[in-house]
């Protein structure tokens, strides 16, 4: 599984108001769009679905849509949704067991049991795609959903993109769970790639930064 963010110099991905399109540039969006088009399926929040309302599709580089997949415990998500659109792709909602909300003839789901709290467990979600056929899954967000599945250890590869550009305050992009001290902290082996506007990929290896668990790519 890859993780993927674009985010700021400081950290942030977007400004107060939810203001994020777009702090990347073009080199990072066509990177972004390739790693769809190699995946089985993109995964996201429902929080990112109702604030951002995205495509998910392939449009900047040759290859096929793959699978939108949202995770929506409470059946929150608008129907109409764009990436809920019928363009061939499937179209995957995974909620919690006794959710009733209806959708539209077309649209999966996979009803998935949740903890106390009515959150969905990372490696069971990622289960459940598998038994569906999608091995191969991109996480594009939102930062709750992507600091649950790294502080679960269920991504192999984040790909962090830092654009050069200062917010000085909003949305940061990851928040995982608390360390007492930096022997805690994650160094994964990274590969920098710079493109040619400025924008910095850090290609992490969570897989050999001591949290992983997970053993899908």
């Amino acid at each position: 599984m890859i993780g993927q963010l674009g985010q700021s110099l400081d950290g942030r991905i977007a400004t107060p108001s939810g203001d994020s399109k777009y702090i990347s540039g073009s080199h990072a969006l066509d990177h972004l769009h390739r790693l769809r088009a190699a995946s089985d399926a993109v995964l996201v929040g429902v929080g990112t679905v109702m604030a951002d309302d995205p495509l998910l599709n392939v449009r900047r580089v040759p290859g096929r849509n793959p699978a939108r997949v949202i995770l929506d415990p409470s059946g929150r998500v608008n129907v109409a949704a764009k990436c809920l659109a019928d363009d061939g792709a499937r179209r995957i909602l995974i909620r919690r067991s006794g959710c009733a909300q209806p959708v539209p003839a077309g649209i999966e789901t996979l009803d998935l049991p949740t903890d106390r709290d009515g959150v969905l467990a990372p490696a069971e979600v990622l289960a459940a795609l598998a038994g569906a056929g999608l091995r191969r899954i991109l996480l594009e967000g939102g930062p709750r959903t992507l600091a649950a599945f790294v502080d679960a250890g269920c991504i192999d590869r984040l790909h962090v993109v830092v654009s050069p550009v200062i917010l000085g305050s909003g949305r940061t992009g990851l928040d995982l769970r608390p360390i007492a001290s930096l022997r805690a902290a994650m160094r994964p082996p990274t590969h920098l790639t710079v493109f040619p506007d400025g924008d910095v990929l850090f290609d992490c290896d969570l897989r050999q930064s001591g949290r992983s668990k997970n053993g899908s790519r």
